[in-house]
């Protein structure tokens, strides 16, 4: 088990170095029968599927911090913040370069030509890819591409669907996915084709990378980042008056 994890809203959530969570992921992977799970937390998550923490509590899924919100969900219902900001952006191309046994990655997701972008660029880096499908027209014949899955033989999955739905469609479709680790993304591929820009480096250090964003795309993330947040923190105080969620 992890040594340590922060409850939000009944989501048990990593709290550890990057370095860390990449040994917890390997050590799973040699003891869960059945493809891992690692889902990156955000506020916009956990309040889309605040009921559903039991789902998301089994042992073949891990869930990191993603985001400002969650450090001050953490603060405010554990008295901490989380050991690292865990965000997938970063985390994952560090997890599918340095491991030894996540190395091979299928990535799926994201408009025409997104994945094939994204690939490229970590192919660049080292990363073997093994294939990539986008997340429109490929994704129409369910059997075929699972099958087209499967046959490139990945050790990861990296799925781009936003969420909650690509974590709903990794939980539905593990038990037919021969996949060491599944992976929701985001935006990740977006950002690594170059589709959308990632935030300056002196932003993500202010961990404002929110508002870059939201700036850039304020049609798409005005909600997000306004009544779903709000949302999420009037359920953190109202799980901390409860007594929950610490």
């Amino acid at each position: 088990m992890m040594n340590e994890c922060k409850t939000i809203l009944g989501f048990p959530i990593f709290n550890g170095s990057r370095e860390a969570l990449r040994a917890e992921l390997e050590r799973r992977a040699a003891q869960v029968p059945g493809p891992l799970c690692l889902f990156y937390a955000n506020s916009n998550l956990l309040q889309l599927c605040h009921g559903e923490a039991a789902r998301f509590s089994e042992p073949g899924i891990l869930i990191a911090n993603d985001g400002v919100a969650l450090n001050l969900a953490a603060r405010l219902l554990t008295g901490t913040p989380f050991a690292a900001n865990l965000n997938g952006t970063d985390f994952t191309p560090y997890l599918v370069r340095t491991s030894p046994i996540f190395r091979r990655v299928f990535l799926l997701g994201g408009q025409s030509g997104v994945a094939a972008g994204a690939a490229a660029t970590l192919a660049a880096s080292g990363v073997e890819v093994v294939g990539h499908a986008d997340g429109y027209g490929d994704m129409t014949d369910e059997a075929a591409l699972l099958a087209r899955i499967n046959g490139a033989r990945p050790d990861v999955l990296l799925l781009a669907l936003g969420n909650p739905r690509q974590e709903q469609w990794l939980l539905a479709h593990r038990d037919v996915l021969d996949v060491k680790l599944l992976v929701g993304v985001g935006a990740l591929l977006d950002f690594l084709s170059g589709r959308v820009p990632r935030a300056p480096r002196w932003v993500q250090q202010l961990r404002c990378e929110w508002l870059y964003r939201l700036l850039g795309e304020p049609r798409r993330l005005l909600r997000r980042y306004t009544l779903e947040m709000g949302r999420f923190f009037w359920l953190c105080l109202r799980n901390r008056r409860g007594g929950e969620g610490a």
